[in-house]
């Protein structure tokens, strides 16, 4: 017949084999979080600039941000973000960015996200 353990020492063991399951899925889960600090703060200044300057909307436009990270990586964020810019100068020089299936692409996927940030954080 075993010893009644110590309800404390039980917990402790119940506990410790409960982490023990659990720590190797969570150091396999990856955690996503590319995009600068300063490219958050960017996006979410220059949204509060066209919705207003609220609390209510700063909480918007973080959520915005936040859901667009998760869709797209911070790579093909810079990229398509630099495509738009580059696009406003217009002229016959960036036409045939204008005109690349690729480019057109990458501007759509950042699009289709920034909508469904919209639809989800400011509805």
């Amino acid at each position: 017949m075993m010893p009644k353990a110590d309800p404390l020492r039980r917990m402790a063991l119940v506990v410790a084999a409960a982490l023990s399951m659990t720590a190797p899925v969570a150091a396999q889960t990856p955690v996503v979080n590319d995009y600068p600090t300063v490219a958050r703060a960017d996006y979410v200044f220059g949204c509060m600039s066209s919705n207003g300057e609220t609390r209510e909307i700063l909480e918007k436009c973080s959520c915005s941000i936040d859901h667009i990270a998760r869709l797209l990586p911070y790579e093909r964020y810079v990229s398509a973000e630099t495509i738009l810019r580059t696009l406003q100068v217009g002229g016959e020089k960036v036409a045939p960015l204008r005109a690349s299936a690729r480019h057109k692409a990458m501007v759509a996927d950042m699009r289709r996200a920034q909508i469904e940030a919209d639809i989800l954080c400011f509805q």
